[in-house]
């Protein structure tokens, strides 16, 4: 017999089963990938209303070129490029913010979908039909890359509604949508790497703080910015938006995205299903460390995700306090820089007191997503059957979400304070006024935002368990966006308000408002009873 083209009817099963699984994985990230598009778009144009506002004429547009060129604003900041132009501003503003907002959130996208969804045994019936591991891969991965391309687009058309040239706005969106395929392809990688969803997605974050700390390095030292060239983030600034749009850094950028995609798809077709390349010896002796306890445990849990962001945390806030004396003594021989620096969003700025205050009020984003993702795990653990013979136990659900509780708020204590010891290290290290108590009472002066995402998080996983890590963030997270987009479009007094951030005193520089402390404390202990009452009467989710 001689070989002749499959019939429909066997190509059409297949092609049906492709198509399941691309619907699939769109209705998984679906509802993620709105939130960050919605954020990207808005964020832009926000930015292009705050440059009216604050740029007025041109001598206000040299004084910032000079202020966004002093050493210390570019390794934070970025590179300043066409600042005078509205769409220049918005792109060292919101730029790298931006883009690391679509890479994380990408990362972790690929890494649940992929790693997660196989090792919980999801996969395990998809798999055994028509469709190869590779192509379920691949088509997940194809989805996020989308998602990214959909909000490049919505940067776009937030530039453009908002007045700017379109020409940067293209070469700036593109670069966007590429962070968060490079960065969705790694994701990807590292799960096929990797035998669990937690390794996996280490390894993913690392990569991402990897390729910010050379995009830093390379844009606040001269002599070494050829290290912008290896991470996407120093790519997408060398493209130049508003002044060259350079096309050659963003072809090299997907080139990357493309090598890396195609070696994720061939990747998993190379292993086995529910392994990684890389694995635990199955010969260890078993680790009975913190394990004769539900409080225990829950340390357990905790120890290994804590010191990946306590490192990444810790060395961030090292280089504020390197960075301290260079932007302090700039601003105080040129006050009119400072003044816009205030109108920019960087009010305070000209003392060590008022650079640091201003810059720990950031810590609550990380300190309060800390506390949301470690929810999102439990919640995460008990949907995939891993905490099954612990509830077997007799234990009641009140004492395990207390561990849980207990374990996520000491690792929010413990991140805010090696925040605090790293600025005061690197302040010390290059003699900047600042003493251990004031550093440590700045870090710790957005506990209570973080607070805020630990109540919103068990108030999730009592009502809406599917939502735990988005609604445990919104405090953190949201109120950060919120307040940004209020004092830069002008929004009646109000609407700032209602961001947790408008009532954080600028410690240590000022006294802490303990009213709005007890206020927060006392809200997110009334959101954490309401959850936990809850997580009581409901069903575990199976």
């Amino acid at each position: 017999m001689t070989a002749v083209d499959a019939p429909p009817e066997q190509t059409g099963p297949g092609q049906a089963a492709g198509r399941a699984v691309t619907a699939l994985a769109l209705r998984q990230i679906g509802r993620g990938a709105l939130v960050v598009t919605a954020v990207v778009a808005g964020m832009s144009a926000v930015a292009v209303a705050a440059h009216r506002s604050t740029v007025k004429d041109p001598a206000d547009a040299a004084a910032l070129e000079a202020l966004a060129g002093n050493p210390a604003i570019r390794t934070l900041f970025g590179e300043p490029i066409a600042l005078h132009d509205a769409g220049g501003f918005a792109v060292w503003r919101t730029g790298t913010a931006l883009a690391v907002v679509l890479a994380v959130w990408a990362l972790l996208a690929a890494t649940r979908i992929t790693r997660g969804e196989e090792d919980a045994g999801r996969w395990d019936v998809l798999l055994a039909g028509r469709l190869p591991v590779t192509t379920v891969v691949a088509r997940h991965l194809a989805v996020l890359i989308a998602a990214s391309l959909l909000a490049g687009t919505a940067a776009f058309a937030g530039l453009t509604a908002a007045g700017v040239a379109a020409g940067g706005a293209a070469v700036h969106s593109a670069g966007l949508a590429l962070c968060g395929a490079f960065f969705a392809a790694v994701g990807a990688m590292t799960a096929q790497v990797f035998a669990t969803r937690a390794a996996a997605s280490g390894a993913a974050v690392a990569v991402l703080g990897i390729s910010m700390l050379l995009r830093m390095v390379g844009d606040g030292v001269a002599a070494v910015g050829w290290l912008r060239w290896l991470s996407p983030f120093g790519l997408t600034a060398l493209a130049r938006p508003y002044d060259g749009n350079r096309i050659w850094p963003l072809l090299a950028l997907f080139a990357a995205c493309l090598v890396l995609a195609t070696a994720a798809a061939v990747a998993a077709e190379r292993r086995d299903i529910r392994d990684g390349y890389l694995r635990a010896p199955s010969g260890r002796a078993p680790r009975m460390r913190l394990l004769g306890s539900v409080q225990a445990f829950a340390v357990r849990r905790l120890a290994r995700p804590l010191v990946a962001w306590s490192a990444g945390v810790g060395a961030y806030y090292l280089l504020i306090g390197v960075l301290a004396v260079s932007m302090t003594d700039f601003l105080t021989g040129n006050p009119h820089f400072a003044d816009l620096a205030a109108q920019a969003g960087f009010a305070g700025l000209g003392t060590v007191q008022g650079y640091t205050a201003a810059l720990f009020a950031l810590l609550a984003v990380p300190a309060g997503t800390f506390a949301a993702v470690r929810l999102a795990t439990l919640a995460a653990d008990e949907t995939g059957r891993r905490l099954t013979l612990l509830f077997a136990q007799p234990l009641t659900r009140t004492r395990v979400l207390t561990a849980e509780i207990t374990a996520a708020l000491g690792g929010v204590i413990v991140l805010t304070t090696i925040a605090g010891l790293a600025t005061w290290s690197g302040t010390q290290a290059v003699g900047a006024e600042l003493g251990l108590t004031a550093a440590l009472s700045g870090a710790w002066n957005v506990v209570p935002i973080a607070l805020l995402c630990l109540g919103a998080g068990v108030f999730a996983l009592g009502w809406a368990p599917r939502a735990v890590a988005i609604v445990g963030a919104l405090p953190a997270a949201g109120g950060f966006l919120l307040k940004v987009i209020a004092d830069s479009s002008g929004w009646p007094a109000w609407v700032g308000q209602l961001s947790p951030f408008a009532h954080l005193a600028a410690v240590p520089g000022d006294p802490v408002n303990w009213p709005a402390v007890i206020l927060m404390t006392a809200a997110a202990t009334l959101a954490t009873a309401a959850g936990i009452i809850r997580y009581r009467h409901r069903d575990l989710r199976t």
